[in-house]
């Protein structure tokens, strides 16, 4: 694939932000490892072995996620979807290129 260097080029799951991006996610929590399982058309599919209770996926997720992409975890927060499985996720200081670029390695 190409780098996502137009607007265009990015896949449906990420947005442009003033000072990064924003991803889509849907969570699994409870798996046996954080990683990111699969590649949708509009979201990516994360597993997670925090469990949903008490904003713990979200953390675990925001601090996996600044990990991924390194990035601070002040960088990281999740936007909206915070008591669902799908989110949207706001990651400061990196490039929706980058992003892609990382994910689809």
């Amino acid at each position: 694939m190409k780098p996502a260097s137009a607007k265009s080029d990015l896949p449906a799951w990420t947005t442009v932000n003033k000072d990064g991006c924003t991803i889509a996610v849907k969570v699994v929590p409870r798996a046996s490892r954080d990683e990111i399982a699969a590649i949708e058309n509009d979201h990516l599919r994360i597993r997670l072995k925090a469990p949903p209770v008490d904003g713990k996926a979200n953390a675990a997720l925001e601090k996996f996620l600044a990990a991924i992409f390194d990035v601070p975890p002040r960088n990281v927060a999740v936007v909206g979807g915070t008591t669902s499985r799908q989110k949207r996720v706001s990651i400061h200081g990196i490039t929706p290129a980058r992003v892609c670029e990382i994910v689809l390695q």
